[in-house]
């Protein structure tokens, strides 16, 4: 009796869930607001030029030092307003003439005389007396710093200097930036952007010194190499990151960070937390792409800007080997050309609605009330995976939501980052599994009437069907939205983690309510399965589904594989359209959906489409789980893919009417 009464509480308490879950959705309004107001606070796009490149190519010319002023002067004409320098090495100065190097051995084959027994030194000889007075004093300090002895030397009356290391080691060492380049980047208009590593011990003063006056010269952000951010080696230590921070934050000094490295640079969550997110994001193109064709490399650049909040580009270059032409060749031309072209990418990124000028950091908008709707949110949440559950197990709605809650409570002060992204994630798979599933059992009750229906009435319940699934998948996206509104994930410091479980939860759990609860008895259904005889048509059937799903699950994420083919198809659409919607979406799962849903009506067996057509589904809420998005293109992104897939879908249906016409007319010939 009691257990008939649990029952009853647990299937009428939908009701009640299905409020809390709009309730949600109401409540998540403001948040995602919110966010749209943040992610619109930074308009400009900025083009750095990695100033360590232009030596490079310059050291294979016949004249370094015009090549490298002429070659600045139409970078800058072009758009570039900022240089990215390194740190200097001795082996770069020696690149810009600044320094001549030798080992012992060097110099004493220079001077005709016997090899040292015991010396391995490294000599300094400096091209001229201002480079004497601007680079000796840095070269001197830094290795001062490393405790290595450093000496005043003479050569043939030039001024040097006599380090006591190796050259091998010697010209490892990182030190200031060339400040003779420095002023005259700066003499020409640029803006500089330092590039620090965490490769020597923190210094404290030294550190100071050198962010006081990066400030008086103008920079505005530093770009951080290697695996680390400055003073994370030493953060144990000597708390050298948090020293770090306050100098940064001082001098309102930000920082950029480079997208899709392997690893995110150790320490960079810490300092980017500390700065008040005071943060851009960067994509880097590579030496390689720098030689791709003009109109790809400016579409790149576009993509970036619009698609990815990306605000700051850099552009790498190197010389390589032409055989074909017999010389050595470089990007420059190719770089310059995508950027004034016609067609390029400062006037794409312009007519976007974007300005050219010193990116600026997200103005992180975080209303007082945020905090109260994201725990209504938190509610509807835990009540939409409460529903999804009780299409499974009716018994347990109740206890899912109590737990949920609970268990929501718990994380919340425990691991709040780890809760935001486990519940957007369980509330992502909910929406698309709940919206086929009740799909499917609507297609259950038009079955019986299958047989009177008239076409026109099948392909109108497909439609509404159609429209209504959707409507039920995408209520779980204001729900991700909201749950994961930081300006972590907007800048991809904090990931959202289960891509893949998002891509394969909602097709298995479809598969499965098809399989096990369409009969409406599921012990039943179950014995049946059991007591089936496995066939080897049977295995290879199921190794075909093991092999197309790994396929699927490979192409999905940001880390997807895509053929040239497809990335030309995709410009295409990007080019067509403004926004690119999701080939599987519009191509593939809604035109199936459709066609499934029409045939479903009739052949009982068809309703197995849906297990494909699902893809469309999560693939409009994971739309909106990346976060770099911006909110307005992913509903763009979205609202094409479901238009486009209707008109596919309707030729389809179409199609599958003339098909089936003229099996029914030949088949019977075919059969005599």
């Amino acid at each position: 009796m009691v257990v008939q009464k649990w029952k009853q509480w647990s299937k009428s308490s939908r009701k009640w869930l299905w409020i809390l879950v709009i309730v949600g959705i109401v409540a998540a309004i403001p948040v995602i607001y919110d966010r749209y107001q943040t992610e619109t606070s930074a308009n400009q796009v900025e083009f750095v030029f990695d100033y360590r490149d232009l030596v490079d190519i310059a050291a294979i010319q016949a004249h370094p030092n015009d090549y490298i002023n002429e070659q600045l002067d139409r970078l800058k004409d072009a758009g570039v307003s900022t240089m990215a320098m390194f740190e200097s090495t001795l082996d770069e100065f020696q690149k810009s003439r600044r320094i001549t190097l030798y080992s012992s051995i060097d110099l004493a084959k220079q001077k005709n005389e016997l090899i040292p027994v015991n010396e391995n030194f490294t000599y300094v000889v400096f091209t001229n007396e201002e480079n004497a007075r601007e680079i000796s004093p840095i070269i001197e300090q830094t290795f001062q710093m490393l405790e290595i002895e450093v000496k005043p030397w003479t050569y043939e009356n030039q001024t040097g200097l006599m380090i006591e290391t190796p050259m091998e080691n010697a010209v490892l060492k990182p030190m200031q930036s060339d400040p003779i380049t420095f002023n005259m980047l700066r003499s020409k208009g640029f803006i500089i952007m330092p590039r620090l590593a965490d490769s020597l011990p923190y210094d404290p003063d030294y550190m100071e010194s050198l962010i006081s006056d990066y400030a008086s010269e103008g920079v505005q952000r530093v770009l951080f190499e290697g695996e680390s951010v400055k003073g994370y080696n030493d953060q144990a230590a000597q708390m050298s990151l948090n020293a770090f921070a306050e100098l940064l934050k001082e001098h309102n000094i930000g920082i950029a960070t480079i997208e899709n490295l392997k690893a995110p640079q150790l320490g960079l969550k810490q300092l980017a937390y500390a700065l008040d997110y005071n943060v851009v994001r960067l994509y880097s193109l590579s030496d390689a792409d720098a030689a791709l064709d003009v109109q790809k490399i400016a579409d790149r650049f576009t993509l970036a800007s619009k698609d990815r909040n990306i605000r700051m580009f850099y552009l790498n270059a190197a010389p390589s080997r032409n055989a074909t032409k017999a010389m050595i060749t470089d990007p420059m031309d190719n770089l310059i050309h995508s950027l004034v072209d016609p067609g390029n990418a400062i006037d794409k990124i312009e007519s976007n609605g974007f300005t050219i000028g010193p990116a600026e950091s997200f103005d992180v908008v975080d209303s007082s009330y945020q905090r109260i709707f994201k725990l209504i949110v938190v509610i509807g949440a835990v009540a939409f995976i409460s529903l999804m559950i009780s299409y499974f197990f009716p018994i347990l709605t109740i206890s899912a939501f109590i737990l949920g809650v609970i268990g929501s409570a718990g994380l919340i002060v425990l691991k709040p980052t780890l809760f935001e992204q486990a519940l957007a994630l369980f509330v992502a798979i909910s929406g698309p599994t709940i919206a086929m599933l009740l799909a499917v059992r609507k297609v259950n009750g038009l079955n019986l009437q299958a047989v009177e229906m008239k076409l026109s009435r099948r392909v109108m319940h497909a439609i509404v069907l159609y429209l209504k699934t959707a409507i039920i998948s995408m209520s779980a996206i204001p729900f991700v939205v909201a749950l994961l509104n930081n300006v972590t994930y907007q800048l991809m410091i904090e990931q959202f983690r289960g891509v893949s479980l998002l891509h394969f939860a909602p097709i298995a759990l479809t598969g499965l309510y098809i399989v096990l609860y369409r009969g409406g008895n599921l012990r039943q259904q179950l014995g049946n399965i059991l007591r089936s005889r496995i066939t080897i048509l049977g295995v290879i059937v199921v190794g075909v589904i093991g092999v197309v799903g790994w396929y699927y699950l490979q192409r999905t994420g940001n880390a997807g594989s895509v053929s040239s083919i497809e990335l030309t198809f995709r410009s295409l659409m990007e080019n067509t359209f403004g926004v690119r919607p999701r080939n599987k979406e519009f191509l593939l799962a809604h035109p199936i959906f459709l066609l499934g849903i029409f045939m479903s009506i009739k052949y009982r067996n068809a309703i197995y489409l849906m297990v494909i057509a699902v893809i469309g589904q999560l693939s409009m809420v994971d739309t909106f789980a990346h976060i770099h998005t911006p909110l307005t293109i992913s509903l763009v992104r979205n609202l094409l893919g479901l238009g486009l897939g209707l008109i596919i879908g309707l030729i389809a249906i179409v199609a599958w009417q003339i098909i089936e016409g003229c099996w029914k007319r030949w088949s019977p010939r075919l059969t005599r």
